[in-house]
């Protein structure tokens, strides 16, 4: 699959290890990947982010990402299935962090090893991976582009793609500014696919 990754989806996975390693993780995750891409200038993926605002709102991504993390990586629709069940996750968390420390619930922190090397990607990361050659087969493009890769960010539901969304990149709007228009030839129909 990564021989069909174009020089800017390269730049993505690489940048995406850079900052679960700047950052102390275990792993590479979602979040990597699209900080990666927030990193970039110049690209397919830049202008998008440009175009929908979201670059002059980077601090607010990352704050909501924070947020995300703290309440131990729920996206949106886990903390809505969970009031639901009458279980308020705010007042969980901040009894758990009144025991045990601000941050006590939170994904991502510092990594316990003492050794440094290789970084896996989470199974969400590698899903997300496989969905951008899924969006591009879909739009019949013979590689894997960093466009592909944010549309896989906005179409995998989870916290990344629920702060995307909060910041006006959504599947729709990103496939809009990318490529002018409608699904193309079958890449919505991909996205709302497995």
């Amino acid at each position: 699959m990564f021989e069909r990754f174009t020089k800017e989806a390269r730049a993505v996975v690489t940048g995406s290890v850079e900052v679960s390693t700047r950052t102390g993780a275990d792993s590479v995750t979602e979040e990597h990947l699209l900080l990666a891409m927030l990193d970039q200038e110049g690209t397919r993926t830049a202008f998008a982010f440009a175009a929908l605002g979201v670059t002059d709102r980077r601090a607010s991504v990352e704050a909501a990402l924070a947020d995300a993390r703290r309440l131990g990586g729920l996206s949106k629709a886990d903390m809505e299935a969970l009031a639901g069940l009458g279980i308020d996750v705010a007042e969980i968390v901040s009894k758990v962090e009144e025991a045990h420390g601000q941050g006590a619930l939170q994904m991502g922190g510092k990594s316990k090893r003492w050794w440094a090397g290789h970084r896996p990607f989470t199974p969400a990361a590698k899903d997300m991976l496989v969905k951008s050659l899924r969006i591009a087969l879909g739009r019949g493009d013979r590689h894997i582009g960093g466009e592909h890769l944010l549309l896989a960010l906005t179409a995998r539901p989870g916290v990344v793609a629920d702060v995307l969304a909060e910041h006006g990149a959504t599947y729709g709007s990103v496939e809009r500014v990318m490529f002018g228009g409608g699904s193309g030839s079958g890449g919505g129909d991909v996205a709302k696919a497995g």
